[in-house]
C-alpha cells in the first residue's frame, strides 16, 4: 500500500525527514499512509509493523532510522505495535538507490534476515520510498521464510516507473 507518488511537492517531505531530520515530518508522512491503508480496507487488528532496517552507513550519516521513525508513527495512528529490531541486515550493501532495476533485485537477495520467532504473526513492513520493490521483497520474503502468516508491504511514496527504469 502506497500513500503517494514520490513526486513534488510531497517528496519535499520525505526529504525534510531523512536529509534534514525534521522528524515532526514523521507523523505527517505516517498520517497520509495511515489514510491510504484505511481506504484500502485496513490492515488486519493483530498486525505488527516491522520497519525496514537501515544501512549502517546511512545509520551513521543520518543518526536515525527513517522507516523506523515513520512505523512508531504510523503504529500510534492505527493502534498497532512496531517490531523493532525483529529485522536485521546480513550484510551491508550498495545504496539501493545508486543501481537500475536488476542490480536492485541483486542486490536486495539475502540482505534480511529475523532475529526471533515469527510463526504466525501478521506483518506489515514500513519504508519511506519503493523504487522497483527489491527491498520489499527481500524483506518479505525474508519475513515469510521465517514463519510470519502474511507480509502486507507499505510505503510513503512510489518513485514512478520512468525515474528508475534503466536498461542494464
Amino acid at each position: 500500500m502506497i500513500a503517494f507518488d514520490y513526486a513534488e511537492p510531497a517528496d519535499l517531505l520525505i526529504l525534510q525527514l531523512k536529509q534534514r531530520g525534521q522528524y515532526a515530518r514523521a507523523g505527517l508522512l505516517a498520517r497520509l499512509l495511515a489514510e491510504s491503508i484505511r481506504h484500502q480496507g485496513g490492515l488486519p487488528a493483530d498486525t505488527r509493523l516491522v520497519p525496514v532496517p537501515a544501512s549502517t552507513a546511512s545509520l551513521a550519516r543520518r543518526g536515525f532510522n527513517p522507516a523506523n521513525e515513520i512505523a512508531r508513527a504510523l503504529g500510534r495512528e492505527l493502534g498497532l505495535p512496531v517490531a523493532r529490531g525483529l529485522l536485521t541486515r546480513t550484510r551491508e550493501a550498495p545504496a539501493q538507490h545508486s543501481l537500475g532495476r536488476q542490480a536492485r533485485s541483486r542486490n536486495a537477495q539475502a540482505l534480511f534476515r529475523t532475529t526471533g520467532a515469527i510463526d504466525g504473526w501478521h506483518l506489515a513492513v514500513v519504508d519511506d520510498v519503493m523504487t522497483t520493490g527489491a527491498t520489499l521483497d527481500a524483506v518479505s520474503r525474508a519475513l515469510l521464510g521465517a514463519g510470519a502468516a502474511s507480509v502486507t508491504a507499505l510505503a510513503v511514496a512510489r518513485t514512478p516507473f520512468p525515474a528508475w527504469h534503466a536498461v542494464e
